[in-house]
C-alpha cells in the first residue's frame, strides 16, 4: 500500500513507523525542516519538507498515486485543506483526518474530502485500523478479533517504573508487554529490559483495564 502522511509530529511519525514496518510504502511530509531532519535514520519512510496544504507539495509527495492519505497535523484547518486537496485534486481513494478540537468535528466529512475522521484521543492502533480498513495490517491488530485488548502507556521521569527491569513489574493476570518503542524504534522486550523515560509500551491483555495498567507503571 502507498501511504502519504501529512504531519511528522508524534502521531504521524508513529503511524509512519508502524506502516513501514508492515511493508507499506510511506511518504511523511512536514513543513518543519528541523523536525524532518531529526527523523532521518529513525524512520524508513520517505521524508519530505513542505506544506501538504499546497497542491505543488502534494504533487511532489505523490498523492496522485497514494492508496491512503492521512492528515495528522496539529491544526484542524490544515488537516481539512490537506484532505480537500487530496480528494478533490488528486482523487485519493481513502482520506483519514485527525480532529484536534472536538468542536470542529462537524466539518470533517465528505464535503472536505474526509472519509474517516479520527478524534485526537483515539489510540494509535485504532487510528491505523481505521485508516487501513484492515485489522491485519499490523500483526497486533489481529488480536482485537480474539477478544484481546491493546493498551498503550508511556514512561516518564515521574513514572514509578522508570529505571526498573520489566521483569520486576507486576502485571495484571493475562497481560504482557508486546512492544517497547524507544527513540522511535519498536523492540521486542525481555524481562531484563530496563525501562527508561520516553519509552512507549504496547500491552495486550484479555481482561485488564487501562487504570490497572496505569497503576502498574505510573
Amino acid at each position: 500500500m502507498n501511504v502519504l502522511i501529512a504531519g511528522a509530529g508524534r502521531l504521524g511519525t508513529r503511524v509512519a513507523q508502524v506502516l513501514t514496518a508492515a511493508g507499506n510504502e510511506v511518504t511523511l511530509v512536514d513543513v518543519d525542516e528541523d523536525r524532518v531532519e531529526a527523523l532521518r535514520g529513525q524512520c524508513d519512510a520517505r521524508l519530505l519538507v513542505g506544506d501538504a496544504g499546497e497542491q505543488a507539495v502534494q504533487a511532489r509527495a505523490g498523492t496522485a498515486h497514494a492508496d491512503l492519505v492521512i492528515a495528522a497535523t496539529g491544526r484542524d484547518e490544515d488537516n481539512l485543506v490537506i484532505s480537500y486537496l487530496a480528494k478533490r485534486r488528486f482523487a485519493a481513494p481513502r482520506v483519514v483526518a485527525r480532529i484536534n478540537d472536538d468542536e470542529n468535528a462537524w466539518l470533517f466529512d465528505h464535503r472536505w474530502g474526509v472519509d474517516i475522521a479520527v478524534p485526537s484521543a483515539t489510540p494509535l492502533v485504532s487510528l491505523i485500523e481505521e485508516a487501513t480498513g484492515a485489522a491485519d495490517t499490523v500483526a497486533l491488530l489481529r488480536l482485537s478479533t480474539a477478544g484481546v485488548g491493546i493498551i498503550e502507556t508511556a514512561i516518564t521521569a515521574r513514572s514509578k517504573a522508570a529505571g526498573r527491569l520489566l521483569g520486576d513489574i507486576r502485571l495484571p493476570e493475562g497481560t504482557l508487554v508486546a512492544t517497547v518503542v524507544r527513540d522511535g524504534n519498536p523492540t521486542a522486550p525481555s524481562p531484563s529490559t530496563r525501562l527508561q523515560p520516553g519509552d512507549e509500551l504496547l500491552l495486550v491483555s484479555h481482561s485488564a483495564e487501562e487504570q490497572e495498567i496505569h497503576a502498574a507503571f505510573q
